[in-house]
């Protein structure tokens, strides 16, 4: 595992079935991991982002602090709140990121991620660079708003 997933997972098995909301030392926590603390902060763009359900408040001085917080929605209003949030274009990484989130939240099954990774994959989308990332968000998209019960 790469140090960003490390530090995604304990930052995740920090909320608790009641917990909606944490705070976290950005210091601290680059002290843990014995990582710098851009590291945190790259970690907390990339992966608790609204689009996968999160909402986060960032605080400077005194140590400086971010608060996440999960945000409660509906299979199909996270799914449509995803869907609008999905940029132009997307790279493999992100849909990756957000496959695993979803089936995190036990918004899709198994079969249905393997169907997303494939339909999304460079091995499929063999055409130029600057075209297959917008493909790839159009399928993307396209394909979540079937799940949409």
């Amino acid at each position: 595992m790469r140090i960003s997933d490390i530090i995604e997972e304990f930052i995740k098995d920090l909320f608790n079935e009641q917990q909606e909301e944490i705070e976290i030392q950005r210091n601290d926590l680059a002290q843990k991991f014995n990582c710098v603390p851009s590291q945190i902060n790259y970690v907390i763009a990339t992966r608790f982002k609204p689009s996968q359900g999160y909402y986060v408040e960032s605080r400077r001085g005194g140590g400086g602090h971010i608060t996440i917080r999960k945000i409660d929605t509906t299979k199909s209003d996270y799914l449509m709140h995803i869907i609008r949030n999905i940029d132009k274009t997307m790279n493999n990484t992100d849909v990756e990121i957000l496959i695993s989130d979803f089936l995190t939240y036990d918004l899709i099954s198994e079969k249905e991620a393997k169907l997303l990774r494939v339909a999304t994959s460079d091995n499929v989308l063999t055409i130029p660079r600057e075209l297959k990332d917008e493909l790839r968000a159009n399928i993307f998209k396209n394909m979540l708003i079937n799940l949409i019960e």
